[in-house]
Formats: C-alpha cells, structure tokens, sequence
C-alpha cells in the first residue's frame, strides 16, 4: 500500500508583463503546481522518513510535468524552486523529504540540470502560504533569476496533511538590473557559474 495518498492537485500560472516599467515584449510565466497530500506520520515519531520520500519521487515528477505543460515545455523553463507546508500534526522534517524527492524528480524532468533547487518549508494550517525561492537551472549565480512564487491552497494543508510544491519561470525578473552573471553568459559546469 502507498504512503502517498493525493486529496487534490492545484495549478496555478501568472504572467508578469512590468513592474512600473515598459511592458516587456514577452511576459514572465511562473507557475506552481501543488499537491495536497495525507501525511502518514501526522501525530507520531518515526525513525525513517526515507520510505515516504522515496515513494514521493513519482509525485515530483507528475508535478514538474504539469509546470512543463503549463509553460509551454522544457526549452522555456529558465527558474526553479519547491517549498511544502506540513499541517500542525506533522513536523517540519516531514516536509524536508520534498528536498530530494521533488528536487531530484524536477531536475531529472528538467534534463537534470546543474544548479541546486532552492526550497522553503514550514508548518501550517489551510490557507498558509510560503514564498518558494526560485533560482537558475543551471547556474546558481545568476542575480537576475533569484525570485520567488507563492504556493497557497484555500482549504490545506489540514493538520494530517502536507502541501508539497514545485515552482517554474520562463525567465528572471522583469526589468532586472542589478548586474552579476548573466543568464546568456552560463557555462553550465558546475552548478554555480
């Protein structure tokens, strides 16, 4: 039996076109998608999580596939980042497994890129939400690319459960100007530069 138990799926996509500035010819997408999920250590201490997290690895993958859907596919994605909320019966290591889980599931989508996926984590009750940090795919490095998206869902987590989420951009910031490595100078070799 699973210890992945789906209540519901949410998607959420937004198109940033300026911010005060000119328009931009083409808009920022960022889109997260979210999975409310029942958290089978909820009110008790187990030892390994890593059951749990193992089995989490097909839902990083469902998830990072919806967001390749909803931005037009893998050549847009430019950003990325996870985040989970754990409801109050749960601890906040219990999110923690969505570090390997949904990172290494989203950067294999992905084409398994070289930067680290940034993450965020808390605990929470229905209609917390979390800023997950987004970042470059392939250099950590690049200033333009550090944002953030909002991961929220009206009714969860409930207090047995834990929201679980990846998050993608098509590019960096609008109008970013504040100079460091630029995204068409990546070489792509180590994660940083």
């Amino acid at each position: 039996m699973s210890l992945v138990k789906i209540r519901k799926f949410k998607l959420d996509v937004e198109q940033v076109f300026h911010e005060g500035g000119p328009a931009a010819a083409t808009p920022l997408t960022i889109a997260v998608a979210t999975a409310i999920v029942e958290n089978p250590y909820a009110g008790k201490y187990v030892e390994s999580l890593l059951p749990f997290m193992e089995e989490l690895r097909a839902l990083g993958a469902d998830l990072s596939n919806r967001l390749i859907i909803a931005l037009g596919g893998v050549d847009k994605v430019q950003a990325y980042g996870k985040g989970a909320i754990v409801g109050e019966d749960g601890e906040l290591e219990h999110g923690a497994v969505w570090h390997e889980a949904g990172g290494w599931a989203m950067r294999e989508v992905l084409g398994n890129p070289k930067a680290i996926v940034p993450a965020a984590k808390t605990i929470g009750g229905p209609g917390c939400r979390v800023m997950i940090p987004l970042g470059h795919i392939q250099a950590a490095y690049v200033r333009s690319h550090f944002g953030v998206a909002e991961m929220t869902v009206w009714d969860g987590p409930r207090r047995g459960e834990i929201a679980f989420g990846v998050a993608m951009a098509t590019g960096g910031r609008i109008h970013a100007r504040l100079g460091g490595l630029a995204a068409a100078d990546v070489k792509g070799e180590d994660g940083l530069r």
